[in-house]
């Protein structure tokens, strides 16, 4: 018998070559997986909600874990993994959940944040963690061109491919909150599930009719085509968070 760790864990991005495990072992999931493995003296499989690309942070991602009835407290796992991952990954929070939760299948939806800093300066403590558009944006038009993509659509036109087909390309946004902090723009996306560079390319849009390089109309148009046409840009890793992941 085993029991399942439902971990909750945060994740500055940067050095890292994304969510899943890859070959040179610098996935954020090699990272816990070693972890378990230091502390267990056995190999898990670490099973997250979602892949995040190379650079993108997370907030709040969350994973599943089987381990051995007779394993550590909550407390304690917390402590030794810490005690053990880079110090830009930490495990947040865990506890023992049932064996049915499973932290993808499960997931009901996902919120995603993406951070511009909009000036001709970017102060050094922001490096790595937004992107940096050195000219002012309009933001009404901004807003109005993220809320183009509320609603359930065929994102196939803002999506890439990871060389795996997509059973299906739609999803449903249900939100799109666009806010500024001094200098800093921050669009929120709530939605039932993110194709792969799905909020990147949608961010590269709207920051082309931001400033006025592209009208709202070609937006809609591609949305409603599900055609990727002959100009994307997909806005850099490095504005990307996953905030939280809804059950």
């Amino acid at each position: 018998m085993s029991r399942r760790l439902k971990l909750i864990i945060a994740y500055n991005g940067v050095p890292f070559a994304g969510w899943q495990s890859q070959s040179h072992r610098n996935g954020i999931q090699d990272h816990l997986e070693r972890a378990f493995e230091r502390i267990g003296g056995k190999r898990v499989r670490v099973h997250g909600a979602g892949r995040t690309d190379a650079g993108v942070h997370a907030l709040a991602q969350c994973a599943h874990v089987d381990l051995a009835e007779d394993g550590l407290s909550t407390a304690r796992w917390r402590e030794a993994l810490n005690a053990l991952l880079p110090p830009a990954i930490r495990v947040l929070h865990c506890r023992y959940v049932s064996q049915n939760f499973h932290a993808r299948l499960s997931a009901k939806g996902k919120t995603y944040r993406y951070r511009i800093w909009a000036a001709s300066v970017l102060p050094p403590f922001e490096y790595g963690r937004v992107w940096h558009v050195p000219r002012s944006l309009d933001l009404e038009l901004l807003k109005k061109a993220a809320n183009r993509f509320v609603g359930t659509h065929d994102f196939a036109a803002f999506a890439a491919s990871r060389g795996e087909p997509e059973k299906s390309t739609t999803r449903t946004i249900y939100s799109a909150a666009v806010r500024r902090s001094g200098s800093c723009l921050m669009i929120d996306f709530d939605g039932d599930g993110f194709l792969y560079k799905m909020i990147r390319l949608i961010i590269g849009s709207v920051v082309r009719c931001a400033l006025g390089k592209s009208r709202i109309e070609e937006v809609t148009e591609r949305l409603a085509s599900a055609h990727a046409g002959h100009t994307r840009f997909a806005a850099p890793a490095e504005g990307l968070f996953l905030v939280r992941v809804r059950y």
